[in-house]
């Protein structure tokens, strides 16, 4: 059998309870990852975890929480850093929807929680993150992103400015990282069997897209040491 490709590097995934987190979850246990998940949903993450033991024998470290709380965040880093005092790899994949709406029809409340959870929680990610990420002999994130981010589809205002500023947010990270040894790339997973997929197409046939656990390869490619890439846009134009 091959070796894990991630055997005891430290990992946290973000979105953690289900779907492409969920997923991404169990491949990286299997592949040797220590890891640490958050998510809102407390049973979720229990799900996931029980999961991972019953394939692996081991544990997650399981942390609920609602990612548009940034001070909680700011805490996470301190959590870890006294942990575990690095962070190999980091997942960035929680992201709401929002409602499809006219632009100028959205809730302010909607609008704000979108942009908090899709673009600010990962900028309060990196902030709090970075320097367990450089601590780390070959740190790396990896941000989901969507085509949305660049494809003008009426009615999505706030899920593509939050997934367009993201992009921009990663690029501008990986440039002032490029010097140090840390990897930051963005990965679009493209059309997926997911939750948030269904609340977009509700009337799409999901059997005929990947599920989730399909998609799991280029996640494990861009957090392996071996990676070079740095500053790219990988999957789906």
């Amino acid at each position: 059998m091959a070796a894990p490709r991630l055997a005891g590097r430290i990992a946290l995934v973000t979105g953690a309870s289900r779907g492409i987190g969920a997923a991404v979850a169990r491949r990286f246990a299997a592949e040797g990852a220590r890891l640490v998940l958050v998510a809102r949903t407390t049973g979720g993450l229990e799900e996931v975890d029980d999961a991972v033991q019953g394939a692996t024998g081991e544990s997650a470290t399981l942390v609920p929480m609602d990612l548009c709380d940034g001070e909680r965040i700011d805490r996470l880093g301190a959590a870890l850093a006294e942990r575990f005092g690095r962070l190999d790899i980091l997942v960035a994949n929680a992201a709401m929807l929002g409602q499809l709406s006219p632009t100028g029809h959205h809730a302010p409340e909607d609008w704000e929680r979108t942009i908090a959870l899709n673009l600010g929680a990962n900028w309060r990610l990196i902030r709090s993150l970075d320097p367990l990420l450089r601590a780390s002999p070959s740190g790396r994130a990896i941000f989901v992103t969507a085509a949305a981010a660049h494809e003008v589809r009426a009615f999505w205002a706030p899920y593509a400015a939050s997934k367009a500023g993201l992009e921009a947010l990663v690029r501008c990270y990986a440039a002032e990282v490029r010097r140090s040894r840390l990897r930051v790339n963005l990965l679009d997973p493209g059309p997926v069997a997911t939750e948030l997929r269904r609340r977009a197409y509700p009337g799409e046939d999901q059997s005929s897209l990947p599920a989730p656990d399909a998609v799991t390869e280029p996640f494990v490619a861009l957090a392996e040491e071996r990676c070079a890439e740095h500053g790219e846009r990988i999957g789906s134009p």
